[in-house]
């Protein structure tokens, strides 16, 4: 089972898009099956998939996530439950915590008491083991086992990001192609270390999205502001790599820019879309196995 970490503190740059996008494009591989997170709670994955462009909710997940809510069976109350003090973490995983979007592909929704985690509520050295034991409680369940599991993590730093980095196998970085994301990576990259202390650092794979392609009829691959970031960011790469002594990767494949793809959760990811993820992925897969 590998575990994806998604995190960039600047908002705005696709994150939650492009990492439904990546968990779509896993469970579509056969005999894949993938689980995903929201822990953000802007819930904004988790209201992608509760409301189309038209208002109209999807009643199904509505539905299950009331009842989800009704009997305390949210991410939050697992949490609760985690850091009330006892030998036993007393949360049953089942079909009741974990929405079946299709059969390879399971969700579990972000609830707005998440806020209360980036105010720091609980305490750090409680809640830094809480998503390594909650995955457990998973994979020892009767539920399908999962090959991939997907975290969105917050666009700040709150107590779930630093359990879910304390245990992953990857974090991914998402970067748009303009000044402050490649000055927003710097200083992501530089604090990392910091941040999960005592936990070693996982690899962290960074990757442009929202590329664009040069105009006219220019042969170049992306436009000449896109190739400037994209440069910006393996340089700031391999100094943070040789200075932290860290495994950072930018992956070659870049998701282009496309308007579609703001409905990619309810609509699926654009036709034009779905072999550079598919691309991004093997990449991403290549760099886990490494």
């Amino acid at each position: 089972m590998k575990t994806i970490a998604t995190i960039n503190f600047k908002g705005g740059v696709g994150k939650t898009t492009v990492t439904w996008c990546l968990g779509e494009t896993v469970s579509k591989i056969p005999n894949k099956r993938t689980l995903i997170f929201d822990l953000d709670a802007q819930m904004s994955l988790t209201q992608a998939i509760t409301v189309n462009e038209d208002g109209v909710p999807f009643k199904s997940f509505t539905d299950w996530f009331d009842k989800c809510i009704q009997h305390k069976k949210t991410i939050f109350h697992a949490l609760e439950k985690f850091t009330i003090p006892s030998d036993h973490f007393d949360f049953a995983v089942g079909k009741d915590f974990i929405y079946q979007i299709s059969n390879t592909y399971h969700f579990v929704p972000a609830i707005e008491d998440l806020y209360w985690t980036e105010l720091e509520v609980f305490d750090r050295e409680l809640v830094k083991n809480f998503i390594r034991r909650l995955l457990g409680k998973i994979e020892n369940s009767n539920l399908p086992k999962y090959d991939t599991i997907f975290f969105d993590c917050p666009p700040s730093f709150s107590l779930l990001s630093y359990s879910v980095l304390s245990c992953c196998d990857i974090v991914l970085i998402p970067i748009n192609p303009d000044f402050y994301a490649t000055k927003g990576l710097n200083l992501l990259l530089n604090s990392l270390r910091m941040r999960i202390e005592p936990f070693p650092v996982p690899k962290i794979g960074i990757f442009m999205n929202r590329a664009k392609k040069p105009g006219g009829s220019s042969n170049k691959k992306y436009s000449n502001e896109t190739q400037r970031y994209l440069d910006d960011a393996h340089e700031v790469a391999d100094i943070v790599s040789q200075t932290q002594k860290l495994k950072i990767k930018v992956f070659d494949t870049t998701i282009p820019e496309r308007v579609a793809i703001k409905r990619a959760v309810q609509e699926g990811i654009p036709n034009d879309l779905q072999q550079p993820f598919k691309e991004l992925w093997n990449e991403i897969e290549g760099f886990l196995n490494e």
